[in-house]
């Protein structure tokens, strides 16, 4: 039997915490479906800057090199101790360096509304009677994020200029990702650009076009980014998997993760072309609740579940992850984020006790 290696960064804040209910649900799963795991730990963020003086090390670089997927936890200080050697640039020269050091060129990021959770998401009810069930695919390797990036003053006035740039690969690969991901869905791509006004937008476009020739089963349809901010709000039922650049993409899916009602309930995964991935929740350290026990860790147990479909091709893993997650909810468990009004309330440990009892 394989073993799949499995590198678990905590990093900080609730990182930790949660991390440790995900391994413990991941494994439950393991040993229900006989398959063999292991779970080296690493330091990364805050944590590896106290023993490494630095955020991501070399150490932790190299195992992750030598895994078969990365678990993520969150990295960061609080904001007050930004300024701070420990905390400055933490985020950046943690999760922008793994991307850039494992080429993660797709994010995938999906936003479910549960129906237990009705109450959380901040639309109407009228709006939600179709349901919410969408994933948003962002490129993460190209646009102003990574271009050339020059401040100069001119005459006494301040200038600054980001260069945006993207290659027909680049959109081809990521195109690809939201294609095979549709077949695996409701069979529905809707790419996002701002293909009026923007060079990159065009060659966008024209690329996806390019590459739904290959996948003539799937729909696909052309959005501006504009119109499809307004359509996440006034009718996000419509969408199945939305593909789109690194800005757009940022500004979208941090929009659709408001969605759900609490980012505890949003996780995430970044690919390469091979498969290799990081899968981390969409929320940040919260280092305001940390040590408390009242994080919400099923955006981090989904993650581990996003890893068994992406990464290991566990699709029955996965699935039943997720519905012990759904069965756990419809139980009216609730962790303290997702907690309206009425159902159970439960710490970040008996969360991840309940959804591994309906594993099992």
């Amino acid at each position: 039997m394989q073993t799949k290696s499995i590198a678990v960064l905590g990093g900080d804040g609730v990182g930790p915490e949660v991390m440790r209910e995900a391994v413990r649900v991941a494994a439950a799963v393991a040993e229900r479906f006989q398959r063999s795991v292991r779970f080296s730990e690493g330091l990364v963020g805050g944590s590896a800057f106290d023993e490494y003086g630095e955020h991501l090390p070399q150490a932790t670089i190299d195992l992750c090199r030598s895994s078969d997927a990365i678990l993520f936890g969150s990295v960061g200080g609080p904001v007050n101790q930004a300024h701070l050697p420990k905390w400055r640039g933490c985020e950046a020269n943690s999760i922008l360096a793994l991307r850039k050091s494992f080429a993660l060129a797709a994010n995938i990021r999906p936003a479910r509304v549960y129906q237990q959770l009705r109450k959380g998401c901040p639309l109407k009810d009228e709006i939600l009677s179709e349901g919410v069930d969408l994933v948003i695919i962002r490129e993460l390797l190209g646009d102003v994020y990574f271009g050339e990036k020059v401040t100069w003053i001119d005459g006494g006035r301040r200038y600054a200029r980001d260069v945006g740039a993207y290659s027909e690969d680049q959109i081809a690969m990521v195109a690809r990702v939201a294609f095979e991901t549709a077949r695996k869905r409701r069979g529905k791509v809707t790419s996002v650009d701002k293909a009026n006004v923007m060079q990159t937008s065009k060659l966008w476009r024209d690329v996806v076009r390019e590459i739904h020739g290959d996948y003539s089963d799937i729909l696909l349809e052309d959005m501006l980014v504009d119109n499809c901010a307004l359509q996440l709000v006034k009718n996000p039922g419509q969408f199945d998997v939305i593909v789109t650049s690194n800005l757009f993409g940022d500004i979208l899916s941090d929009l659709a993760a408001a969605l759900p009602g609490s980012l505890g309930l949003t996780p995430s995964a970044s690919l390469n072309a091979a498969g290799f991935g990081l899968f981390e929740p969409s929320g940040g350290s919260a280092p305001d609740i940390a040590g408390r026990g009242i994080a919400n860790p099923i955006a981090q147990i989904l993650s581990a579940a996003m890893m068994f479909r992406f990464s290991f091709d566990w699709k029955d893993e996965a699935d039943a992850l997720e519905r012990a997650v759904e069965m756990t909810l419809q139980d009216e468990y609730r962790t303290a984020d997702i907690f309206f009004e009425a159902g159970r309330k439960v710490s970040t440990t008996e969360m991840a006790d309940h959804i591994i009892e309906r594993l099992r």
